[in-house]
């Protein structure tokens, strides 16, 4: 279903095509005929779990340990026993809901539903998202409780303590009662960028912690912008389809709830990097350095991205050397080595203009980020705050693991072998990383590979791992040309990741039982990416089903 606001007419002096447009009326017919439509009824069903997930949260979410709204508008019901376990059951259907309009909406994007000819367009893909966070920016935090952690780091620096010297155990107060325990005593392992905006935040909201969750949210707005901007536009330099590429690093659920409903940082995080990546690919090299630094300046994780866009650069330059030299531009591997490191006839000393590449990224990027220090009045202690990560231990990380089988069939404690496994995997993280780097720099395809590559590698191998870290990766890998077996192992993955964690911000992963309905749910919504009725429970066959010949 696509909808079309102008149509071409032919202007009778001139005889050319011009375009008129459409009455109010006739849009908003189309508008109806969408929602009326298969697509229009998933856009709906979305919205539905949005609601009920927002609904539900404010009785299973990541709620206030004191909660006077709830009080005064007499809910405080919905936070124990019945009240609890029916607030619970709205979420969980909420996010069933929203996981079958995704995989509902990806049948027709990518071909396989049971309407030849359907489809859905960007516009339309982005409008959905729209409607799909709308409740989710009124909803307490969920699955998380970051966001109390932002707002008590932003009121640190607002009240002139540094916040990568101390923990938010240093300002008492309102927003330090609802920070997990574990973080209280955490400095901050954000960028200065990130703190300089949750001070805004609680600067505008005062220590009002809903009114700052909001604000927080709306903060965290561009970088979706600049997502539904960057992903589909990466397709055109990574050959996959824009729609595609959408549907699944935007509109997925996984993204929505918990970078959205969650309020985490890599919503701003992913988008910029995502934006300053497209530049760069567009031959804004120093715009897309800077784009990419700020998103540092959010979450050190951006970071990764910088050395393999150096490549870029470099593959840029010589193809802008082979284009003087024969006088027209081309990209052809058979004048240009697509080799960004091996010495050519365009580029006799590659070290020479690799040094002279990345010490300009260099010097593009310490200017950004000394000008952030500065405006926030802090040093660079975040990087050292970075270990704090170390205190999330859970099955999503790989070191942790190996770690606890070794504690199964050995006597030994789990601390002092966790502590040799995520060591052992750091080894093989930065070994891994600079091979990544290596080996991946022939092409802006490549590169962009690279980085996706190096991202896996930092989810699965880095000491903690949470569920949204896979937004980074995801990103990026939506870009490129992905089989519909691809796609239905990410579609499974991303289901499995968002029901593995509870409402409430815990982990379900050492329950048998969680972890085995979250895998059943995975796996058919995999199967229903290329199939409308996986467990068979229509009566009447589908038109496709019922066309199909018999074994």
């Amino acid at each position: 279903m696509r909808i079309t606001v102008d149509t071409p007419s032919v202007a009778p002096d001139t005889g050319h095509t011009v375009a008129t447009p459409r009455p109010a009326r006739s849009r908003m017919q189309t508008y109806a005929d969408f929602a009326r439509s298969p697509e229009g009824h998933a856009a709906l069903m979305g919205f539905v779990g949005a609601f009920m997930i927002t609904f539900g949260g404010f009785g299973a979410g990541s709620v206030r340990k004191v909660d006077p709204l709830l009080e005064s508008w007499h809910l405080s019901w919905l936070r124990f026993g019945h009240g609890l376990v029916l607030s619970s059951m709205f979420v969980w259907i909420g996010v069933l809901l929203m996981i079958t309009a995704w995989v509902r909406l990806g049948r027709t994007t990518i071909g396989t539903g049971d309407r030849p000819g359907a489809e859905v367009t960007l516009n339309e893909l982005r409008a959905i998202v729209g409607i799909w966070i709308f409740p989710l920016l009124f909803a307490v935090p969920m699955f998380s409780r970051d966001a109390y952690s932002y707002l008590a780091q932003g009121a640190l620096l607002r009240d002139g303590f540094d916040p990568y010297a101390v923990g938010p155990v240093a300002n008492p107060g309102v927003l330090l009662d609802n920070v997990s325990a574990v973080w209280t005593t955490t400095t901050a392992p954000y960028g200065p960028i990130f703190l300089l905006l949750a001070q805004g935040v609680t600067e505008i909201t005062g220590d009002n912690v809903v009114a700052g969750t909001i604000g927080l949210r709306l903060v965290m707005l561009p970088g979706l912008a600049l997502m539904m901007w960057a992903v589909p536009y990466l397709t055109k330099h990574l050959g996959g389809k824009p729609t595609v590429a959408l549907w699944l690093a935007v509109l997925n659920p996984l993204v929505l709830i918990h970078l959205i409903g969650g309020v985490h940082n890599e919503m701003l995080m992913v988008g910029l990097m995502c934006a300053g990546i497209a530049l760069v690919l567009e031959r804004h090299h120093v715009a897309g350095i800077v784009v990419v630094a700020i998103g540092v300046a959010i979450k050190a994780t951006a970071g990764i991205a910088l050395p393999f866009l150096v490549w870029i650069w470099m593959l840029h330059e010589k193809e802008k050397r082979a284009a003087e030299r024969l006088g027209t531009a081309t990209d052809d591997p058979q004048v240009i080595d697509p080799d960004a490191a091996r010495p050519s006839q365009d580029m006799p000393h590659p070290a020479f203009v690799f040094v002279k590449i990345a010490g300009l990224g260099l010097v593009v990027f310490t200017a950004v980020f000394a000008a952030a220090s500065l405006l926030a009045g802090v040093g660079i202690g975040w990087l050292q705050a970075l270990e704090g990560s170390n205190k999330i231990i859970n099955w999503l990380s790989l070191p942790t693991v190996l770690a606890d089988m070794v504690t199964w069939v050995t006597p030994f404690d789990q601390a002092p072998v966790l502590h040799l496994t995520r060591k052992m995997g750091q080894v093989v993280l930065g070994l891994a990383l600079i091979w990544t780097w290596w080996r991946f720099r022939h092409s802006e395809r490549e590169a962009v590979l690279g980085i996706t590559i190096a991202f896996v590698a930092i989810v699965i191998l880095s000491p903690a791992a949470l569920p949204w870290y896979y937004s980074w990766p995801l990103a990026l890998a939506a870009g490129f040309a992905l089989s519909t077996t691809t796609l239905m192992v990410l579609v499974g993955l991303c289901t499995w990741l968002m029901l593995v964690f509870t409402p409430d911000g815990n982990i379900g992963l050492y329950n048998f039982w969680h972890v085995a309905a979250a895998a059943f749910v995975a796996v058919v919504a995999a199967l229903s990416l290329r199939k409308v009725d996986p467990l068979r429970l229509r009566a009447t066959p589908t038109p496709a089903e019922a066309a199909a010949p018999r074994p």
